[in-house]
């Protein structure tokens, strides 16, 4: 396979991250195999384009933050590479792990592969989001996931449709995985050494949390009346 450029490209979301972007991009410019590098500025009142333009990878800019989804969207559009890539901002040095997340699509043993990160216990919260995506997850399509939260992800190019990412808010992740799930795509999930910022437990965590709860539980109940509704239909 040897490691030139394969035409990858990377798409990543940020919002106000000029404090960890530059980490996370000089990491990614040492990944010889990828191709395309996006930043899709969502609307950041901080330098976060700025750092996009300095470190030398594309940038698209929208005017107003419209979430992640909608992002990954415009990102998407910009984009016409075989295979692409999502990452955090905030992933720094770890950004490199990537290439576990490629080489199984390169290899064709995956449709889409997702990164599975271990659990550290005594950060972040106490499993309430991450237990409701995982039932939830089993409830939709009666397969297991354990990373359907994980936002490090590859695709092949034409599996990526334009309605996986159509979820609003903290749903997107698990709702695009449901999805693609329930249309029988080869998922793959990838245990990798990705170190990025952890919600604390204290009441701007707390808050987090319950926003991406409710909004993860909402993702659920529409596909479940819609499952109802068409079941009934038939």
């Amino acid at each position: 396979m040897g490691m030139l450029p394969q035409d990858i490209g990377v798409i990543i979301p940020a919002y106000n991250e000029a404090a960890n972007l530059a980490i996370t991009l000089r990491a990614l410019k040492k990944v010889p195999i990828i191709k395309d590098i996006l930043v899709v500025d969502d609307g950041s009142w901080d330098e976060t384009g700025d750092i996009a333009v300095k470190e030398g990878v594309n940038l698209l800019s929208l005017d107003k933050n419209q979430g992640k989804g909608n992002a990954l969207q415009m990102g998407v559009k910009h984009l016409n590479n075989r295979i692409i890539v999502f990452l955090d901002a905030d992933i720094g040095d770890t950004a490199t792990e990537a290439t576990k997340l490629i080489y199984p699509i390169l290899r064709d043993e995956a449709e889409v592969t997702i990164g599975k990160i271990d659990f550290t216990p005594g950060k972040g919260g106490f499993g309430f989001v991450k237990g409701l995506s995982r039932v939830g997850f089993k409830s939709l399509t009666g397969k297991e996931c354990c990373s359907v939260l994980s936002g490090q992800r590859a695709f092949k190019r034409e599996v990526l449709a334009h309605e996986l990412l159509s979820y609003r808010g903290y749903g997107i992740e698990f709702g695009m995985t449901v999805d693609l799930a329930l249309k029988d795509v080869r998922i793959m999930e990838i245990p990798i050494d990705i170190c990025h910022r952890v919600t604390g437990r204290d009441l701007k965590g707390f808050k987090h949390r319950s926003i991406q709860f409710l909004d993860i539980l909402k993702v659920i109940l529409q596909k479940k009346i819609k499952m109802h509704y068409i079941k009934r239909v038939d």
